[in-house]
């Protein structure tokens, strides 16, 4: 699909409504399907076994490679990314690793745009520095940098918005100048969600999911997924789950498809009450610096929204310790994508994704603080931010 046939913000949503409603007739005419949890499935002759085991015949054979819970969520996914098929995991970063293992090789390079999830940035610097392959890090949105150091790379890395800064990128740009330099392109799309953009649509070739966020919603389960065309989901299916085995479980999947039929209301309530105390907090007087898609320009072509996550700056007036031990709705804890609302300092996390020197600290300050915006009502964060910066006032 070209980027002019992008549906808009509002047709997305409305058929991924339409999506999530609607399966096909459960067993016992349940309205929530079943949870399959079973580690294997019999045949009926010893001529289905051969037929199926000579791939004359496709159908279920054992949980580690497909299940029919497993498969209705990958479905789900698929359909919602606008793409073919889709692949689950037992983890946002097991469908990071198993997607870049699935086709990156020792002596490759990759590039990645800057600021991406610390534990992908961790993978490429001991994993597969280990193995070989080197990575280059730029900023997506110098597109002339990008080009520059294309050639010759396997893969292209994009995340868009961002962690951290949330740097929202132009997608099909950045997947245009890949395909002209012979690169694959992969992008984490966890917090846009397949509402609020859908990177397949922008020319992108997969498309991952830390499934532990939005798309479970509940703060109850992790697990993955990575969604594309047959032919690239199909090879990640033949060479990294059956062997690696990372392969996401039926109960998980069940949670995920529940999860699932309320993401539109969640993700648009998480959407306006994100924004309003952004731009409050924007106005505060110890608020140097504000990173929000939104509140940093137009949006790029292909993001229609935002969600519930953004950071921003205080100044050295700002006890930044005691600012996050005076919240009482905010509670500290990594993730997001709950209904919970979460503050993390950078001046802790940055230290342990890679150090102070590190390619992942551009642009990262120790006075940044990460908010995940929850459910709770915007009126009473509002207050539990000012009263915790009020208190932690020096």
């Amino acid at each position: 699909m070209s980027t002019s046939d992008r549906s808009t913000g509002a047709d997305v949503l409305a058929r991924a409504r339409l999506i999530l409603a609607h399966d096909e007739p459960h067993a016992f005419d349940a309205v929530v399907p079943a949870i399959v949890q079973t580690s294997l499935f019999t045949f009926s002759s010893f001529q289905e076994m051969s037929d199926t085991y000579a791939g004359k015949k496709s159908r279920n054979v054992y949980s580690r490679t497909t299940n029919p819970t497993v498969t209705l969520f990958e479905q789900k996914i698929a359909a919602l990314e606008a793409t073919d098929d889709a692949i689950g995991f037992p983890s946002g970063m097991a469908a990071i690793s198993g997607a870049v293992l699935a086709f990156v090789k020792p002596g490759d390079r990759i590039v990645s745009v800057r600021h991406v999830y610390p534990d992908a940035y961790r993978l490429f610097e001991t994993l597969l520095k280990d193995w070989g392959v080197t990575t280059d890090y730029v900023d997506g949105a110098d597109h002339a940098a990008v080009a520059a150091v294309l050639p010759g790379a396997k893969l292209l890395y994009l995340e868009s918005p961002t962690s951290w800064t949330m740097e929202a990128h132009d997608v099909g740009a950045l997947a245009a100048l890949a395909r002209q330099h012979g690169a694959m392109s992969m992008i984490d799309n966890s917090y846009a969600t397949p509402l609020f953009q859908q990177p397949v649509t922008l020319g992108v070739d997969l498309v991952i999911h830390s499934a532990s966020k939005y798309i479970g919603g509940h703060s109850d389960t992790v697990a993955g997924v990575v969604a594309g065309r047959t032919e690239l989901v199909s090879h990640i299916r033949r060479t990294i789950c059956p062997y690696i085995g990372a392969k996401l479980a039926p109960f998980e999947a069940w949670l995920l498809l529940r999860g699932l039929r309320t993401l539109p209301a969640r993700l648009k309530a998480h959407e306006a009450s994100a924004m309003t105390l952004a731009q409050r907090l924007s106005d505060h007087r110890n608020v140097t610096a504000m990173h929000h898609p939104a509140l940093a320009g137009p949006l790029p072509p292909g993001l229609t929204g935002t969600s519930g996550l953004f950071s921003f700056v205080v100044d050295d007036t700002i006890d930044i310790p005691a600012f996050c031990d005076a919240l009482h709705l905010f509670q500290l804890g990594v993730s997001w994508g709950g209904h919970e609302s979460l503050v993390v300092p950078a001046l802790i996390t940055r230290v342990q994704a890679a150090g102070p020197n590190s390619a992942l600290d551009f642009g990262v300050s120790d006075r940044m603080i990460r908010l995940h915006v929850g459910l709770e009502g915007t009126d009473a964060l509002w207050d539990d931010l000012t009263r915790a910066l009020n208190e932690a006032r020096h």
